[in-house]
């Protein structure tokens, strides 16, 4: 019997574009196997990388959608991990351009028919939710950046999917 690969699908929000200029705030990483799945956040500034790197290293195969260009750098930028050094990495948008699908994920997303439950959320309105949290300690602007981190996450498991991705 062949052993179901247990995936990975991780995305992060940040306060900017760059790590030497901004930080991140939340990292969500979404496990499936096939008994189950789980989700998981990291928050704010204070979390031991050696968490991540102990939850990430419970996988097979990590998913994200720009992840080598932003995502992996960044955390390794921040927190000294090179994730892919310990978890095979596929970046899911380079599976999108082979299918002529460009874009970022939102883009990506209504082109396949993914559906979002938060549409009027993205990357710049997550600065703005986690501002308005650290500013005001506003609960729920937290609980929104932190389901709309979560809706990426789960998403990127839709869109391997859909794209027949192994």
């Amino acid at each position: 019997m062949i052993k179901e690969p247990v995936r990975a699908y991780l995305d992060i929000e940040t306060t900017g574009l760059t790590p030497d200029c901004s930080y991140i705030t939340v990292v969500g990483v979404y496990m499936v196997s096939a008994e189950s799945s789980n989700f998981r956040q990291f928050v704010g500034r204070t979390w031991p990388s050696c968490d991540l790197l102990q939850h990430v290293r419970q996988a097979d195969i990590l998913y994200t959608y720009n992840g080598s260009r932003f995502d992996l750098p960044f955390i390794q930028a921040q927190t000294g991990l090179v994730l892919h050094k310990y978890v095979k990495h596929v970046d899911l948008m380079y599976n999108c351009w082979k299918r002529n699908l460009h874009g970022g994920l939102k883009k990506v997303e209504k082109m396949l028919g993914i559906e979002r439950a938060l549409p009027d959320v993205n990357g710049y309105m997550a600065v703005i939710l986690w501002q308005r949290y650290q500013n005001y300690g506003d609960e729920y602007s937290l609980e929104k950046l932190l389901a709309y981190n979560k809706e990426d996450c789960v998403n990127l498991h839709i869109l391997r999917q859909k794209l027949g991705i192994d």
